[in-house]
């Protein structure tokens, strides 16, 4: 079978000429501030972003679009499916996972997708500790606060330092002694 897909395997370009759409979507989901929400709207309103992220951008953009990848037994005559797919063109195609975990398996089906010419992107949020992913995988790390089984991901700025009480003197640098 013949395929249009002038990126396959071995023949892309370099990482540098994907950098700034990596940067450009990290931009729009880093930005995104949101409060009290469940995991599931969470997901949901990240793939929702990187969806209108792609259609800003005058790309096709599949929802659960399927995978090169195959389920697991009995199930392995169907096929995974990726939260976002992006059809650019001219370009690679983009492959977008959204997950609150570290899942092997979606490591695994992205660099299935990179073996294939698409260029992975794997936006990551969570409370704790995000984990790095092997290249050419692109993870995009949102960190977010978790209270009573929700989330919340806000852009506060640091609070102001109250004044000084009465009395009290600012802080003074001290000679250093000779050496």
């Amino acid at each position: 079978m013949h395929s249009c897909n002038p990126y396959r395997a071995g023949s892309r370009p370099g990482p540098e000429v994907y950098a700034p759409r990596v940067d450009d979507l990290a931009d729009r989901l880093t930005a995104l501030t949101f409060g009290g929400l469940t995991r599931d709207q969470v997901t949901a309103l990240l793939i929702d972003t990187v969806a209108a992220w792609g259609e800003e951008h005058g790309w096709r953009v599949y929802r659960r679009a399927p995978s090169v990848v195959t389920l697991p037994p009995p199930l392995d005559r169907q096929h995974s499916v990726l939260d976002v797919a992006i059809a650019r063109p001219g370009a690679a195609p983009l492959v977008v996972e959204v997950d609150h975990t570290d899942r092997r398996r979606t490591v695994e089906k992205l660099l299935a997708e990179a073996e294939e010419g698409r260029i992975p992107f794997w936006v990551r949020w969570g409370p704790g500790r995000i984990a790095e992913a092997p290249p050419p995988i692109h993870v995009i790390p949102l960190r977010v606060t978790r209270h009573q089984g929700r989330f919340s991901r806000s852009d506060l700025a640091a609070p102001e330092h109250s004044p000084l009480p009465p009395g009290m003197a600012e802080a003074a640098e001290l000679p250093l002694p000779p050496e």
